[in-house]
């Protein structure tokens, strides 16, 4: 089965989120199971050296304003097709933002042609190949179900939502521009609120519909978590598969490491120590009775960091530890790095991303905080488990779906790997944090909860099988 990902962005070559990783990783694990995946990508300045590589595949000579052409490569192990228009993608700095952090002024035209190049491609115009069925990942690429329909393709589509919150909102005057007719804003169809939207779009002109964790696929559903397209989903149901996440077990490897002083496994956890010291020595943290903790994240309310800051009290009086890596809201900034210079050698902050830092992160952390107010499916989590790092997370979407509390029939049966809370408040995840540090005060009641979440299944063989048999079907019938 020959198979086309269109997407905005791929790891390692470019990533603002967990939907690089998920690009990066899925085409490598449908392989082994028959399917040869392509990934269209715009033809980012990060690209360039795999673009002079490559070989043209197909010229453009007008794609939304300037000529265009997709260029083939093989590099990491993936099969890319890249979209080189300069016109569109050869701009510094962040692939979504302007230097001033606002979206840039063209980005319905930006992305609206990547799906048009992704809709030509999925319709057969290269010469040697031809995808059986084309898969579009969020917004950026939700409008080539739209243009392989007009253009009358019978080739099946899927629209995957990596996280519904972002939907490529624009006024309605933007169809004109990128060549769709005026029908399309309707409500059967693009129309929301009085503007267009992308990822409408795709979820009402899709053949099939994925999100990225079953529980998220039933709270789509639910006004709370369906961004107003929950009426839309409702509609869409019996389409509707969640198959969760999975995470590059050769990438996240606690045994073989790169950015971890040492190597260890569910045998040889006590080594796990030595990561912990060169972490605390990172962020400045002295030692404590209590779990070092750690959080990976966009800080904005979304990923519930707010309720950190209101639960902070409890986690200092339990002696525990906070390393936090990520940058987001500035008010949310300044309140972590306010908290670490009040109370140094408790809390680290440090601003930015940095993934060799968050492997490190991963390797030396006791415990990895989540309290995602919504979160689809969840990456840190499962590279928490991964580590031996347990996860705290609250009980919503994919971290529902992946990590098993720690109640008493869990820890009686022996299958508890992490802790859970609900509801999302301060409270609650300040209850959160006093359960785990009494878990840590139990080191072998710890221990073997760290070695069973290793043992946990967190790769994408199941997950792949799951996408296989969805897309064998759409294609079969």
């Amino acid at each position: 089965m020959n198979i086309l990902f269109v997407a905005s962005e791929c790891a390692p070559f470019v990533k603002t989120g967990g939907l690089a990783d998920v690009i990066g990783a899925v085409p490598k694990a449908l392989a082994p199971l028959g399917a040869h995946v392509r990934v269209l990508l715009p033809a980012y300045p990060a690209l360039a050296m795999e673009v002079s590589r490559g070989t043209e595949v197909l010229s453009l000579p007008d794609l939304m304003g300037g000529h265009a052409r997709v260029v083939a490569v093989s590099a990491k192990g993936i099969d890319l097709l890249l979209l080189e228009a300069p016109h569109l993608f050869d701009r510094p700095g962040n692939i979504y933002l302007d230097g001033n952090g606002q979206d840039w002024h063209d980005n319905y035209l930006r992305f609206a042609a990547l799906s048009r190049a992704g809709a030509l491609i999925g319709d057969g115009a290269l010469d040697d190949w031809k995808p059986d069925l084309v898969n579009a990942h969020d917004w950026q690429a939700a409008l080539v179900p739209a243009y392989m329909a007009l253009a009358g393709s019978t080739v099946p589509t899927v629209m995957t939502i990596h996280n519904i919150a972002f939907q490529g909102v624009f006024g309605a005057d933007v169809l004109a521009a990128i060549g769709l007719p005026w029908d399309m804003q309707s409500v059967e169809r693009g129309e929301y609120y009085g503007r267009f939207s992308f990822l409408k779009t795709g979820l009402t002109m899709a053949s099939r519909i994925t999100t990225v964790s079953p529980t998220y696929a039933r709270e789509l559903m639910e006004p709370e978590y369906g961004m107003g397209l929950d009426g839309v989903m409702r509609a869409r149901a019996a389409d509707l598969s969640g198959i969760v996440n999975g995470i590059d077990l050769d990438v996240w490897n606690p045994e073989d490491d790169a950015n971890a002083p040492e190597g260890y496994s569910a045998r040889t956890l006590r080594k796990k120590a030595i990561n912990k010291e060169a972490l605390e020595g990172r962020f400045g943290l002295t030692r404590g009775e209590g779990p070092l903790f750690c959080v990976i994240s966009r800080m904005t309310t979304q990923k519930g960091l707010d309720l950190l800051l209101e639960a902070m009290p409890t986690l200092l009086e339990r002696d525990a530890r906070l390393a936090i890596v990520g940058s987001g809201d500035k008010w949310m900034e300044h309140a972590f790095s306010d908290a670490a210079t009040h109370h140094a050698g408790r809390v680290g902050t440090i601003i930015g991303y940095d993934e060799g830092l968050s492997h490190l992160m991963q390797a030396g952390a006791d415990a990895i905080l989540v309290p995602s107010r919504f979160e689809p499916c969840g990456l840190t989590q499962l590279y928490g488990l991964r580590y031996g790092t347990i996860p705290v997370v609250a009980r919503t979407g994919g971290l529902a779906d992946t990590v098993i509390d720690a109640n008493l029939a869990a820890l009686d049966a022996g299958c508890a790997t992490g802790v859970q809370f609900a509801p999302v408040t301060a409270v609650a995840l300040g209850q959160a944090i006093d359960r785990t540090c009494d878990l840590f005060s139990d080191q072998k009641v710890w221990t073997a909860m760290q070695r069973r979440a290793m043992k946990h299944p967190v790769g994408w063989d199941a997950s792949a099988r799951a996408y296989l048999s969805l897309f064998s079907a759409l294609t079969e019938s």
